[in-house]
């Protein structure tokens, strides 16, 4: 090493410290990657996987070039005025990123035409992570210039560097998930990373005495960056909004507009549920799926009803409001939606709500149900571990001799190779009675599952002694359109169940449904009528 060790480098600490935070940061950030995309283009295994692959280019192009650079020119003032621009980077995508989402978004909707979540993901993460990452992929070869000082203990120094590196990207992965990013969010906890990485650099060249105007010009930048970047929120757009936060799990989004409140776990496709305040139905597929009820049999002691995936309990709600004579609890993984389920949907607290895995709850229970409702999803995307032989043989093994289950599919498709007819079919192999129903004016279809040949006619006795006229009718639209379900044989378990791809698939051609009067309109009146 040419340079003199002076300041902070005068000790091998230093170095290891910045190797421990700088593993530390590129964690963190790829954890935040996650968050700050998912509620544009969903966190399935899809779009992990972009994340990973994208970060893992930048770091060993940096890896390459670091260790050159480190050889040519050992100067560790390279390496840390590379951390202050990685730092001013990282603490600026909580404002920009979610820009360039937004301009990435427009620009292939008028170009690209399939895997439009895949392009727009893969895009975002090359403009904006991609650079930053770069240069934190210089540390570590850098720093193995700098350390080693003869080969006879190179060993020990690189092991030394690898140790804590490893260990701050251990903490760099479980400090966001469980701690900064349900406390304070997903931009401030951008912000609080890359301020580690400016501080170091920043103690860095203090303690060497050299030029303050890269430190201050820096310091300048993080200083507006953190400004910016808290008050642009995800839907940016939305200027109404009566709650937008994040929890463990999900970006969740509140809008009440008087009359009806909705929840959304992401920002581009539709919401995940409603509550209209007068008490009248939705208009949604809850009001279909309260047909699973009436399958059954009523008796003097009342049904039992469980959703898994409660939500903010609205199909509860409307089976005890509008059926009676039922009990209804609910299993929700997210906490946090639980809480706005009672702060903004008027969720009852005598309907019990426990925070767990729907697939583990039933693992743990022995109690069974009259009907078991499943509407389990991760933003977009149904966990593959929900969508198995496995888990539907799970599921009838909790339903009394006549209960029936009814599944929400809220990506409706015609094709034979799509997720709601492999999801159909894997259903299809564990119970013999299977109906379906699609929901007028949306993308949703509901299944109706049983082991009881009888529930169609169970369904006709109890609809037909109906006295709420609003429902009778809604029960006869649904029967109207029930179909019975004939298998094609496909098959979801726990081993193979690709439910992310089919997924995309469906999601894709809907995609383009939706965007095709945007592209019609850019053709008849240019970037002018489609900002109009």
């Amino acid at each position: 090493m040419s340079s003199e060790k002076t300041g902070v480098l005068s000790r091998k600490w230093y170095l290891y410290l910045t190797e421990f935070f700088a593993g530390m940061s590129v964690m963190a950030v790829e954890l935040g990657a996650s968050r700050l995309l998912a509620p544009y283009f969903s966190s399935s295994q899809i779009v992990w996987t972009i994340i990973i692959g994208t970060i893992m280019i930048a770091m060993a192009l940096g890896n390459v070039w670091g260790g050159r650079a480190a050889d040519k020119n050992p100067d560790p003032d390279r390496l840390y005025r590379r951390m202050l621009v990685a730092a001013v980077w990282i603490a600026a995508i909580p404002f920009f990123g979610k820009l360039v989402i937004a301009g990435v978004s427009a620009l292939l909707v008028l170009t690209v035409s399939t895997n439009f979540l895949i392009w727009a993901a893969f895009a975002t993460c090359m403009i904006v992570f991609v650079f930053p990452l770069f240069l934190l992929g210089t540390v570590t070869p850098s720093l193995c210039r700098y350390t080693v000082s003869n080969l006879s203990d190179s060993g020990k120094t690189v092991g030394t560097l690898g140790a804590f590196n490893t260990i701050g990207s251990i903490i760099g992965t479980f400090v966001p998930t469980f701690v900064s990013i349900p406390a304070v969010g997903t931009a401030v906890t951008f912000l609080i990373f890359s301020g580690v990485l400016l501080l170091l650099a920043l103690i860095y060249f203090i303690s060497r005495k050299k030029s303050a105007v890269p430190c201050v010009i820096s310091a300048l930048l993080f200083a507006g960056c953190c400004l910016l970047s808290t008050r642009l929120g995800f839907a940016f757009w939305e200027k109404r909004l009566a709650y937008e936060g994040e929890s463990v799990y999900n970006y969740l989004q509140v809008k009440d507009d008087g009359q009806r409140v909705a929840l959304s776990t992401n920002v581009l496709f539709g919401v995940q549920s409603v509550y209209v305040k007068s008490g009248a139905l939705t208009g949604m597929y809850y009001d279909c799926a309260m047909a699973a009820p009436l399958m059954t049999e009523d008796t003097p002691a009342g049904r039992d009803l469980l959703v898994l995936g409660m939500g903010t309990g609205t199909y509860a709600s409307q089976c005890r409001n509008r059926i009676g004579n039922l009990r209804a609890e609910g299993v929700e993984i997210d906490e946090r939606i639980t809480a706005l389920a009672h702060e903004y949907f008027s969720l009852p607290d005598n309907v019990p709500v426990t925070t767990y895995d729907g697939r583990a709850y039933l693992n743990v229970i022995d109690k069974q149900y009259d009907v078991i409702m499943v509407d389990a999803y991760q933003d977009i995307t149904i966990p593959f571990q929900m969508s198995s032989r496995e888990f539907f043989t799970l599921v009838k093994q909790h339903l009394k001799e006549n209960g029936v289950m009814v599944v929400n599919m809220n990506m409706k498709s015609d094709s034979e190779n799509c997720i709601n007819a492999w999801l159909a079919d894997t259903i299809a192999a564990v119970f013999p009675c299977v109906y379906t129903a699609d929901v007028p004016y949306t993308t949703n279809r509901e299944l109706f599952a049983g082991s009881s040949p009888e529930m169609l006619r169970r369904f006709d006795e109890n609809r037909a002694a109906l006295t709420d006229t609003e429902l009778s009718e809604l029960m006869n639209g649904v029967s109207e359109r029930l179909k019975p379900y004939q298998s094609g044989g496909h098959l979801l378990t726990d081993d193979q169940a690709p439910v992310e791809l089919l997924g995309m698939q469906v999601i894709d051609r809907l995609i383009q449904d939706e965007l095709g009067a945007y592209r019609e309109k850019f053709r008849s009146e240019g970037i002018s009528g489609l900002l109009h």
